[in-house]
């Protein structure tokens, strides 16, 4: 599972955005998203700068951790 830090989420519309971004891209991936720390971890077989392109793209800044 990759982790990201992932800054500016704040809410369940955070967590649906960023969730839909990836699954877009990868219908399996599991996402999971923790308010709370700022992180996200997710499971797919996207690449790390595919996965940090979709967060971004929903306005989020992200880095791989």
């Amino acid at each position: 599972m990759q982790r990201f830090k992932v800054q500016g989420m704040s809410c369940g519309h955070c967590v649906r955005a960023i969730t839909q971004a990836l699954q877009a891209r990868d219908p399996l991936a599991e996402v999971q998203v923790d308010l709370a720390v700022g992180e996200v971890r997710v499971a797919s077989q996207l690449p790390v700068t595919e996965v940090l392109q979709a967060i971004q793209a929903e306005g989020y800044t992200v880095t791989a951790d």
